[in-house]
């Protein structure tokens, strides 16, 4: 088994009746296999980084989510006191609406408020959720992102009409180029899906699977 593909993986937990049991149990998951990080919602940071002190994981959080509705001001907010509580990484979901109303100044300001909030204490991942997005306005949001100041650009949150596909991620891996992250995220459920978003240019994998992403990768030879 390659574990090197442990490091591309989000290991990611954020249904609405997550416990404090099954966060903990995440937390020592992503620590035995040496995950890039947790992903759970920001009333769970503060005990993911407790699990996770002293580890190589990081804690990361998601802001805005699922719909990406919620004002700069607040996003900003979530940000800082996700960052004072533990997070090192932030996924923050665009405003979609604003988006698709060809508001690009908004959308800007927005992930530039994230990101300003972020203040190199961590690093931001723009959600742009491309199930309810053209290509043209997929294109867009890449765009905006890299110009304002993201790292990485992330197809889904895994609550909308679809997840991540092939097509969505080389489209953004395009737009960005190679210094921008790409994640990919939702619907990432086996090694088959793992390879297939690397080589289509993701850096960074979202997935509720990450346990069963390794087992499957320790019964395959050619990995």
């Amino acid at each position: 088994m390659n574990t090197t593909f442990a490091t591309y993986i989000d290991h990611t937990l954020l249904k609405a009746d997550a416990t404090r049991e099954e966060i903990v149990t995440l937390c020592q998951e992503a620590h035995h296999y040496s995950f890039a990080s947790v992903c759970v919602n920001p009333a769970w940071v503060k005990t993911a980084a407790a699990e996770l002190e002293g580890s190589t994981v990081k804690v990361c959080t998601v802001i805005g989510f699922p719909l990406g509705a919620s004002t700069s001001e607040v996003k900003a907010f979530e940000t800082t006191d996700a960052i004072q509580k533990g997070a090192g990484e932030i996924d923050m979901v665009i405003n979609i609406g604003a988006l698709r109303s060809g508001d690009t100044d908004t959308v800007q300001k927005d992930i530039e408020a994230v990101v300003a909030a972020a203040k190199g204490q961590a690093i931001v991942k723009v959600i742009i959720e491309t199930a309810l997005l053209t290509d043209q306005e997929k294109r867009k949001a890449c765009e905006l992102a890299v110009l304002a100041g993201a790292d990485f650009v992330k197809t889904s949150t895994g609550f909308s009409t679809g997840g991540a596909t092939e097509a969505d991620v080389k489209l953004m891996r395009a737009v960005v180029g190679p210094e921008t992250g790409v994640k990919a995220s939702g619907g990432v459920r086996n090694v088959e899906d793992l390879k297939k978003m690397i080589d289509a240019g993701a850096t960074r994998i979202g997935a509720s699977s990450g346990v069963e992403i390794m087992k499957g990768l320790a019964s395959k030879t050619d990995y």
